[in-house]
């Protein structure tokens, strides 16, 4: 008696065993693979003195994709008059631990109404895995309508430096 079965030649049923194996270690991989990069902590607190402007308690809340961060800056500082969004050029300057400095800049802010909180960003900038960045060793400048408001920290930022991944 004959099997009525067809079986597949050999070389068809190595690409399917193939095609399995690789399948099965794609998603082993995926499972095990490290996290994305992050910065830690991603929002800090920091007071600026910013002179004639003001000052005060001060938000910044970083991301990190690779070596690209922003910072988002939210001031303690009203707006004198009305601001158009993507208004404001700003430089955001962090110190590095171990010397140095690095820099966040960008021209976006949303549109904001006289007398209300001024906030900047995303600022962008390139970080280094292992970077340890603080507001203490830096400053926040800012242009609004051709003034150049210069803001200094009073102190470090807690709870503490911005760690990139």
């Amino acid at each position: 008696m004959r099997s009525t079965s067809v079986r597949p030649p050999a070389s068809r049923r190595l690409g399917i065993g193939a095609v399995l194996a690789a399948g099965t270690l794609a998603v082993t991989g995926l499972a095990f693979a490290p996290a994305a990069a992050a910065v830690a902590p991603t929002s800090a607190t920091v007071t600026y003195s910013c002179g004639l402007f003001g000052g005060g308690s001060t938000v910044l809340s970083a991301t990190q994709s690779g070596t690209s961060a922003t910072i988002t800056v939210t001031s303690n500082i009203n707006a004198p008059l009305a601001l158009a969004a993507d208004s404001i050029a700003s430089t955001l300057t962090l110190g590095k631990a171990g010397g140095g400095t690095t820099a966040f800049t960008g021209t976006k802010n949303p549109a904001t109404a006289s007398g209300t909180p001024v906030v900047v960003g995303p600022l962008t900038g390139t970080v280094a895995s292992g970077d340890s960045l603080d507001a203490g060793g830096g400053t926040l400048k800012m242009v609004l309508f051709g003034i150049t408001v210069t803001c200094t920290p009073t102190g470090n930022q807690s709870p503490g430096p911005f760690v990139y991944a």
